[in-house]
């Protein structure tokens, strides 16, 4: 009775199973290709990224400027981040020294504004000035230390999550930046920081598929080589067996 009882319960599992899948594919070339699809577009996305590159970006004006959405802005930005690096780092100024003449050309400026229309026996001109808004450094201050106790938070929560693979990738690239900055000052590496912001993520939207399908062919690749290390010379250490002591 039992046998004849599992029998049946297995016969109603596989026709209900067989009528789900009816009502979703119409034949199988048609499954196919939507399978094939699905495997694509499961392999095009790289570390499983299920968003677009603006979303993850943060969707917003940044966002915008990072991808070249508005290419006027986008070249101003990275144009005047140039100029700053070239004054700075090839010209050898100060900030103190620039600070300084730009102070001093906008007050000549101004005093040119002021006494023109004396000059020219012209009613006296209203001289536009300049004031930054409170909110500007407020705003400025708080997304500093947004992203700073951010960081800190990750960094902490690796040394303390017990995963040793992500530990030492983290002190790896910790090690990398440190080389890094041995080889150039902190400007250079901020600015080429910014300037791969401002490039890569752009080229890898435009040739994402490409990108992808290499990166994990180097992945599966790394870890054909690492199961070949393993099974010929990680598995053939012998491992040590602690034993702990017993209380008395």
């Amino acid at each position: 009775m039992t046998e004849k009882t599992t029998a049946a319960n297995i016969l109603n599992n596989l026709v209900e199973t067989l009528a789900e899948s009816s009502g979703k594919q119409k034949s199988v070339s048609f499954f196919e290709e939507n399978k094939s699809d699905s495997v694509t577009s499961q392999i095009n996305r790289l570390f499983g990224r299920q968003k677009p590159v603006h979303r993850i970006l943060g969707g917003g004006k940044s966002a915008d400027v990072l991808l070249w959405r508005n290419k006027k802005i986008s070249a101003s930005v990275l144009t005047g981040a140039t100029a700053v690096w070239v004054l700075f780092e090839w010209l050898n100024y100060h900030l103190l020294t620039l600070i300084s003449f730009a102070l001093v050309l906008g007050m000549l400026a101004q005093f040119v504004l002021t006494n023109a229309s004396g000059l020219l026996n012209r009613s006296p001109s209203t001289v536009p000035r300049l004031v930054l808004p409170d909110d500007l450094f407020v705003n400025i201050a708080v997304s500093v230390g947004y992203e700073l106790n951010r960081a800190l938070g990750f960094l902490q929560d690796v040394a303390c999550g017990g995963n040793l693979k992500q530990l030492l990738v983290v002190i790896a690239s910790l090690w990398a930046a440190a080389v890094i900055g041995g080889w150039c000052n902190f400007l250079t590496v901020l600015y080429i920081g910014f300037v791969a912001a401002h490039t890569l993520p752009v080229l890898y939207e435009k040739y994402e598929d490409e990108v992808d399908s290499f990166v994990y062919k180097v992945f599966e690749q790394l870890q054909h080589n690492y199961k070949k290390l393993d099974a010929g010379v990680l598995s053939r250490i012998p491992k040590g067996k602690f034993k702990g002591k017993k209380a008395e």
